[in-house]
């Protein structure tokens, strides 16, 4: 009938339309243009592949939430053809962490573990605040739990750089830096693939089951 869909289909669509998940998509867009451009100066300035990696990361966070917005309300076809967009672009920015850890590898750059302790905070309390936020929305459709994984794993890097920065405080070394910056990789990769599997089955009609979701 006309008007009708399936139960799950018109509880994502109401979702998507609702003031709530709009507001929280703006606010997460200003957190994380905001620290991008802190975490890319400080991590440069202390020449950390970790604090460079999660400032690529939020970089494409924004532009993350820059394209949910740009299809609210829009047919889930357009909504899953976006979260595929942004599922390749985390892969792609997964492999651009990757290249920037093995150029610190080569040219044996040791960073400050200072900077990399209090950066690492803030941003931590940043992607924290955003993913409380968020977490209502984490089993909707592929674009919203894009979203969502953005912001798990942001969480995950921001206490793995912190760790690193102890590791390199207590060894002297830049390998504990050079390690969590992998770590990070396969984060991306792997929620890259998670958000490409969704969107290809929201796409092609298929039934498959989020990765990491409980009903």
């Amino acid at each position: 009938m006309a008007g009708c869909c399936h139960h799950d289909s018109c509880s994502s669509s109401k979702a998507q339309n609702s003031p709530q998940w709009q507001r929280v998509l703006w606010i997460a867009l200003g957190i994380n243009a905001g620290m991008f451009l802190a975490e890319i100066i400080a991590g440069v300035a202390a020449g950390s592949a970790s604090l460079q990696a999660d400032a690529i990361d939020f970089l494409g966070d924004t532009a993350n939430y820059t394209i949910s917005l740009g299809v609210v309300g829009m047919a889930i076809t357009w909504r899953a053809r976006a979260a595929l967009l942004k599922g390749w672009s985390l892969a792609i920015l997964g492999m651009a962490v990757l290249a920037s850890t093995v150029w610190h590898a080569y040219a044996g750059t040791l960073p400050g573990a200072e900077t990399m302790s209090i950066v690492g905070a803030v941003a931590l309390l940043a992607n924290g605040g955003v993913a409380l936020l968020l977490y209502r929305f984490r089993t909707g459709d592929a674009n919203m739990r894009s979203v969502w994984i953005c912001s798990r794993n942001d969480v995950i890097g921001n206490l793995a750089v912190l760790a690193a920065a102890a590791g390199v405080f207590g060894t002297g070394t830049a390998w504990p830096d050079l390690v969590v910056a992998g770590i990070m990789v396969a984060l991306g990769m792997s929620g890259g693939w998670q958000i490409i599997r969704q969107a290809n089955a929201e796409l092609t009609g298929s039934k498959l089951t989020p990765v990491g979701v409980t009903r």
